[in-house]
């Protein structure tokens, strides 16, 4: 394993054209749970922008193993820069062409890849603050069953073992840095990564915090970012909502019973399609997921809230003061117990 977590995968990165204006000219990147699938939902109606209905299509993040990494179109992997090229064909004449890619932020090959094929895109990064971001990855991880860890601190109290190759869940044996929690909020140095690619007045950083207070005014600066039009309304959105996954095993349950095998699962499934519509089978499929296997966030552990925040504040300051911004006050750092 590579002395650094974050290294990733050897294999070869993607051989952009430099300067390939068939490029995206605007890339979101970022980190998950911060605002950016609602960004992407909100920009892509926008009628001077088109973002392909592929989200996260990582594909710069070279240093990320390829089934991280590569999109799927048509529900088959990316091989070549031309795949890759090819999710930005629909785009209009005239239209602004973007993506929105969380792995970006955290790759440390992305911002170079990206600026060797368009030196003058636009980047968009977004940062929430670490210990509510945390908290909502660990959600979302256990959600798509990457995380097996039922809380998140007991899968913080899992990184020195999971570092060294123990204690993971079996998808992800070959990858064990997405859930290195604590390497992630290393903001500055993200921040640093894209400035040392591209220029500042080519670099947008938003927060999260005053996305969700203010949707409009935030939308119109990225409006105006990108230079387009600033006077559409968009719909705001707040896309990918945190879910607590309840049970493992129920979620096993529901899958096994809506694609296992076995002649009693077959003879249920062959008895339902019998009496039930197929949209009518895909709304109770959805009714079960939510109120069976998933259900709304518990209340966040408050102790361990204010662990990482003591852990994190040297982190908010700094990239306060990279930003010239008052984030220990925003977030409430400066008022730490």
């Amino acid at each position: 394993m590579s002395a650094d977590p974050l290294a990733g995968s050897p294999e070869p990165g993607p051989a952009p054209i430099a300067g390939d204006e068939r490029a995206p000219d605007f890339y979101i990147v970022g980190h998950p749970k911060s605002g950016t699938t609602a960004l992407y939902e909100m920009l892509r109606s926008h009628p001077e922008i088109f973002m392909p209905d592929f989200k996260e299509p990582r594909y710069f993040a070279s240093d990320l193993p390829s089934r991280f990494r590569e999109p799927r179109a048509s529900g088959l992997p990316a091989e070549t820069y031309e795949d890759y090229l090819a999710l930005f064909a629909p785009a209009e004449p005239g239209q602004r062409v973007g993506e929105a890619s969380t792995a970006y932020i955290w790759s440390r090959e992305a911002p170079a890849q990206i600026a060797r094929a368009r030196p003058d895109a636009r980047i968009i990064a977004l940062f929430r603050e670490p210990a509510s971001f945390l908290t909502s990855l660990h959600l979302q991880l256990r959600q798509i069953r990457i995380e097996s860890a039922p809380t998140l601190r007991q899968a913080l109290a899992l990184e020195d073992a999971r570092r060294a190759g123990r204690e993971l869940p079996p998808e992800m044996a070959g990858w064990p840095e997405v859930l290195l929690y604590r390497r992630r909020v290393r903001y500055v140095e993200q921040l640093r990564r894209l400035h040392d690619a591209f220029p500042p007045e080519q670099v947008l950083v938003l927060i999260y915090e005053d996305f969700r207070v203010d949707n409009e005014a935030t939308l119109r600066r990225v409006l105006g970012f990108l230079g387009v039009d600033q006077t559409p309304t968009l719909s705001s959105s707040e896309a990918n909502p945190s879910i607590r996954m309840r049970s493992r095993a129920l979620d096993d349950a529901v899958r096994n019973l809506a694609t296992g095998p076995g002649p009693v699962v077959r003879s249920a499934r062959r008895a339902l399609k019998t009496v039930v519509p197929p949209d009518a089978r895909e709304r109770l499929r959805r009714l079960i997921w939510r109120g069976v296997v998933f259900g709304n966030p518990r209340p966040p552990d408050e102790a361990l809230t204010l662990e990482l925040r003591r852990e994190f504040r040297e982190e908010v300051i700094a990239l306060g003061e990279y930003l010239d911004r008052d984030l220990a006050g925003l977030w409430g750092y400066d008022r730490l117990p």
